[in-house]
């Protein structure tokens, strides 16, 4: 059973919900506003004790021009983008040729290689932290951001392969069965035929991993030390002093890391959209 349209709610359960929704949104968007807020708050401000009222001096520019030039944060986003750009890339390219192996061709496992991909989804990454860090220390690729690179390629690529058979699953078979007829190879046949035909699935999975890769704190923490491989996500923890924190400086840093992500989303919503109704209605 698929859950009842709102217009056919019964009057109170549909004026509760009308009611209800936009007390959610901003309890919702409350955090967020506090941090940028804050970021534009200044110094004097937060040590007088006010935080939560609106800024009597706003401080746009000395904030934003203190993360950027007296903090690493430019090597940090510098770290971040050679880390997520070669995940991302890495990781949508091994999926979507396992993707078009597992959903055009029949040999034996093929249902186990599948079900590897989907048990893998459900691991905890906490148990991985251990042997993961270990296994970057015997091989020289601690502290560097190869070690974050191989990872998220290794850790996304489960996923990916699995959103991306799905969509190639609901392609028409004899397209593929005309290509060969026709003599094209199978390299031929994936990069010319399916990958445009699953580009809105592609473009939707670019921005759930640029997403998933960026904001990463946990493996960051894990397989970094010190500024050299830090990504972002750490930069903004390092901004905290030792006896003093300018959290105003911190948010300013925080608005800085989470821009990159709402950018992308902003300028391919369109295709993030068509992607996850791709095949959704057919006719």
């Amino acid at each position: 059973m698929y859950p009842l349209p709102v217009q056919r709610w019964k009057p109170a359960n549909r004026a509760l919900y009308k009611l209800s929704l936009p007390i959610a949104l901003v309890i919702w968007l409350l955090p967020m506003l506090a941090v940028l807020v804050t970021s534009i708050r200044s110094t004097e401000e937060l040590q007088q004790g006010d935080y939560w009222g609106w800024p009597k001096h706003f401080a746009l520019f000395d904030n934003y021009g203190a993360a950027l030039t007296q903090t690493p944060m430019l090597h940090y986003f510098a770290n971040s983008v050679l880390i997520t750009v070669p995940s991302v890339i890495g990781a949508i390219v091994l999926a979507s040729m396992a993707g078009f192996a597992l959903s055009t061709y029949k040999f034996r496992g093929n249902t186990a290689v599948l079900f590897a991909f989907v048990a893998g989804n459900f691991v905890p990454i906490q148990i991985l932290m251990i042997p993961v860090r270990d296994m970057a220390l015997r091989v020289g690729l601690y502290n560097t951001v190869w070690a974050l690179i191989i990872f998220h390629v290794a850790f996304q690529t489960g996923f990916c392969t699995l959103f991306l058979r799905n969509f190639i699953k609901q392609l028409p078979f004899e397209l593929i069965e005309a290509a060969r007829v026709e003599g094209a190879s199978e390299w031929t046949i994936y990069w010319r035929i399916v990958m445009p035909l699953v580009r809105p699935a592609l473009a939707a999975l670019g921005i759930l991993v640029f997403t998933f890769v960026w904001n990463d704190y946990f493996w960051a923490l894990c397989l970094t030390q010190g500024d050299d491989a830090a990504p972002i996500t750490v930069g903004v923890a390092a901004l905290k002093g030792q006896w003093t924190t300018a959290w105003n400086l911190v948010a300013a840093g925080s608005v800085l890391a989470a821009l990159p992500s709402v950018l992308m989303f902003f300028a391919m919503q369109k295709h993030f959209v068509a992607g996850l109704t791709f095949g959704a209605s057919k006719g």
